[in-house]
């Protein structure tokens, strides 16, 4: 008898063609995807091309990748945060009352708001684990507490929905240059969310792929009892994931304040499902357990340009949440596809 090859009897080891490594990128179809979206809206819009718009497209897909990024590790370890967008309008306000409502240095607020947001995320993680009950419950408790401390607090101290201006408090501009400020390259006019946007899909990235802790997100998410039967930290894994939401609304709740010099109550509400929308875009699974934080990011892209790019091609705009539940129920066959036909090779 004769011993076969390693590359002819033995398929564990034989190398994978092309197309089945491809397929086993979880972004794939986030990457054609935009692809597809950017080729149709320079074909049919001629304002898509032009460098001044590609800016507020950029920024547009910044805001919603910024979100996007830590929605997809907390999905990736198997868990959902509903009151993502909504914890960003609660960072803005904090800031902003507290500073005005002490006659406090701005940065005192912004730094009490980060405590704020950081403890918002542990409570969801903490509540998760202690209930056990499943994260869509708990975090929408989070999401109609934020929803009406909001509104309610606000009244109460600036007597309106609106926060209070503290662009005449100390520390605002020193505040507003580190999170609103902005570079005009070549007529290409970027905001600094732009970096915090690239920044932190560099960081997740490669805390997903290249580190222990990635290795426990997946774990967490593909088996929590199996992830804890052999040493995962499961609950500290998940509780972590919920506190880098809360850290990545802070930061956008401090951009959106420090550029609009005022927030209202409602802003926010809605957005979480745009930031689970961009995740499942870029190969996130509702199950848990697989992903790509840089698909997270390619779908917040897929948004950005999608939402400008009607308004461009003047089509009508009430199509545009239509186009987002499409994309939604789409994405999630194909990445399914993908991911089965991946597991084939």
């Amino acid at each position: 008898m004769t011993t076969a090859t390693a590359d002819e009897g033995d398929g564990r080891v034989a190398a994978r063609p092309a197309y089945a490594r491809l397929l086993s990128f979880p972004a794939i179809g986030a990457l054609i995807g935009a692809i597809a979206v950017f080729v149709l809206f320079m074909a049919v819009a001629p304002p898509f091309r032009a460098i001044d718009n590609s800016g507020t497209i950029l920024y547009q897909a910044s805001t919603i990748g910024m979100m996007a990024v830590p929605v997809a590790l907390l999905m990736i370890g198997g868990e959902f945060d509903l009151s993502a967008g909504v914890a960003v309008t609660t960072a803005a306000l904090a800031a902003s009352m507290i500073a005005w409502q002490w006659s406090l240095n701005v940065w005192v607020g912004v730094l009490l708001s980060l405590v704020l947001a950081l403890g918002i995320g542990w409570f969801n993680g903490w509540l998760l684990q202690r209930t056990k009950l499943p994260s869509f419950l708990v975090t929408l408790g989070t999401f109609f507490i934020l929803q009406g401390c909001n509104l309610a607090v606000t009244k109460l101290v600036a007597g309106g929905v609106t926060s209070p201006r503290i662009t005449d408090i100390d520390g605002y501009d020193s505040a507003a240059a580190v999170f609103a400020s902005d570079i005009s390259i070549g007529g290409l006019h970027l905001e600094i969310t732009l970096l915090f946007w690239l920044v932190l899909t560099v960081v997740a990235a490669v805390a997903l792929t290249r580190l222990r802790i990635g290795n426990w997100i997946l774990a967490s998410g593909g088996d929590e009892a199996s992830a804890r039967a052999v040493g995962v930290p499961a609950a500290r894994t998940k509780t972590g994931l919920f506190m880098f939401v809360g850290f990545c609304a802070w930061l956008l709740g401090m951009h959106t304040l420090f550029n609009f010099d005022a927030v209202q109550t409602n802003m926010g509400i809605g957005n979480e499902f745009i930031y689970i929308i961009a995740a499942v875009v870029g190969g996130c699974l509702l199950t848990g357990g697989y992903g790509s934080v840089a698909g997270a990011s390619l779908g917040a892209l897929i948004y950005g340009m999608t939402n400008l790019g009607i308004t461009y091609a003047g089509w009508n705009p009430d199509w545009l949440k239509t186009f987002l539940g499409v994309m939604l129920v789409g994405a999630t066959l194909i990445n399914t596809f993908v991911r089965r036909q991946a597991a084939k090779r």
